[in-house]
């Protein structure tokens, strides 16, 4: 039996990784911390490659998601001498929470890249939406979309650092398609797929709560 049959269906995947993040909204501090360290621990000895560019990408808005909890949050002063400049213990808290739950979904996501090659990826999303059908939605030509989306910005994402100027006007050009075919490793579910599925979506209940 390959590697790929021993792991659970890409659209398994996919929704165990929501299924984390939305639980991660919802949980106290404590809870947050020790999910947040068990899943970068977990990323760091897996995907370390991966997860070293997404918090790259996401640094900013880290810092800047921090900086405005630290400054719009009533509370106490951090520094009383600083007067209307200072953050507040509340705001930094709150910061500091927020950030850990982005921290926890960005570990998840890292890992969920590692496990799932591309087509595998696309495969889950085809996979879960299939309820889009319902509504008279296409999901073969938003599969291709997606498929054609990441196939164009996975290049420019890697190359922003470095020349941003030239990876907005290389996005503002009108691309050069070349004739092809998408293909889409089809995966059957399995009763463990199955429990699975309900084990996510049972998250999803608790969580809201």
């Amino acid at each position: 039996m390959s590697e790929a049959t021993m792991m659970p269906h890409p659209a398994v995947q996919i929704l165990l990784w929501l299924s984390l993040a939305f639980l991660a909204q919802r949980q106290p501090a404590l809870h947050v911390a020790i999910l947040c360290v068990l899943l970068l621990v977990f990323a760091l000895h897996l995907c370390p490659r991966q997860l070293r560019q997404l918090l790259r990408r996401t640094r900013w808005i880290m810092f800047s998601l921090l900086l405005i909890y630290a400054y719009s949050t009533p509370g106490t002063a951090l520094v009383a001498a600083w007067g209307v400049y200072a953050p507040t213990l509340e705001g930094l808290t709150d910061g500091a929470l927020q950030l850990g739950r982005l921290l926890a979904t960005l570990s998840g996501l890292a890992i969920l890249l590692a496990l799932l090659k591309r087509e595998q990826f696309i495969s889950g999303i085809y996979a879960l939406a299939y309820p889009v059908r319902w509504i008279g939605i296409s999901r073969e030509r938003a599969a291709v979309r997606l498929a054609l989306t990441l196939h164009y910005a996975e290049p420019a994402m890697g190359d922003t650092a470095a020349d941003w100027r030239g990876t907005i006007r290389n996005a503002l050009r009108r691309p050069k398609m070349a004739a092809g075919q998408i293909e889409l490793p089809r995966q059957p579910l399995r009763r463990i797929d199955a429990m699975l599925l309900v084990f996510s979506l049972a998250l999803m209940v608790w969580g809201g709560r």
